[in-house]
C-alpha cells in the first residue's frame, strides 16, 4: 500500500526498542518494495526511486545504527525529507556502483556532470532530471560523486500521460562517456504512478 504522506515528522518515528523488534521483518518487506523501485541503467548506474516509505526506513535505520538519539533526529529529517516526492515529481538516488576502488576512481573521473544528463522519456514527453543543488557533486577536475539525488519535475499534463496504460517509459543517461537507456518494467511504472498526484 502506498503511503500518501509527504514528510516524515518526529511523531512518525518509532522508539529504538520497538523498531529493533520489527527491524528484521520490516527490512525483508522493504526489500520487495525497493526491488520494484530500482532501475539499472547500463553496466554500473542504479537508480532507486524514493518515497515516504523508503525514506522513513532510511531515517529509522540511521537512528538505530548510529544511536544519536534526539540530537540526531532533526538532522536526519532535514537530510531525507527533501527526497520524498510531493505529488508533482519523481525523486531518485543515483548510485554509480563499481566494486574495484581503482576502477571506480578512474571511471568517476570521466563522468563529470553526469548528474545533469539524466532523462525520463515517455510518449512525446522528455523530462530532464534536476540534480540536488545543495552540494556540488562534480569537482573542478571533472570527477563526479558516486551518489547523486535527482528530481524529475512533472507538469499536470505529463502526470496524466505517465499514468496512461500501455505507455513505454525509458530512463536514460546521455553523458558523452556513458550513454545507456533502460525501459521501466510495468510493475516499476505502476509503483511510481503512486508518487504522482
Amino acid at each position: 500500500m502506498i503511503n500518501s504522506k509527504k514528510a516524515i515528522t518526529r511523531d512518525d518515528l518509532m522508539p529504538m526498542e520497538e523498531y529493533g523488534k520489527i527491524r528484521r521483518e520490516h527490512r525483508r518487506t522493504l526489500i520487495a518494495t525497493k526491488a520494484k523501485r530500482r532501475i539499472h541503467v547500463g553496466p554500473f548506474a542504479t537508480f532507486h526511486f524514493e518515497n515516504y516509505d523508503t525514506m522513513w526506513a532510511q531515517v529509522q535505520e540511521m537512528l538505530y545504527v548510529e544511536k544519536g538519539g534526539e540530537a540526531q533526529i532533526s538532522d536526519e529529517l532535514e537530510a531525507y525529507n527533501p527526497l520524498i516526492p510531493q505529488g508533482q515529481e519523481l525523486v531518485a538516488t543515483l548510485l554509480i556502483e563499481i566494486e574495484d576502488e581503482g576502477r571506480r576512481r578512474r571511471t568517476l573521473a570521466t563522468l563529470g556532470h553526469i548528474e545533469e544528463k539524466i532523462v525520463l522519456s515517455f510518449g512525446d514527453n522528455r523530462i530532464v532530471g534536476v540534480p540536488e543543488d545543495d552540494v556540488e557533486r562534480t569537482t573542478e577536475e571533472g570527477k563526479t560523486s558516486a551518489v547523486h539525488f535527482i528530481t524529475f519535475p512533472f507538469s499536470p499534463d505529463q502526470i496524466s500521460a505517465f499514468k496512461q496504460g500501455g505507455i513505454q517509459v525509458m530512463l536514460g543517461i546521455e553523458h558523452e562517456n556513458y550513454q545507456h537507456t533502460s525501459v521501466l518494467q510495468n510493475e516499476t511504472k505502476t509503483e511510481l504512478v503512486g508518487d504522482l498526484g
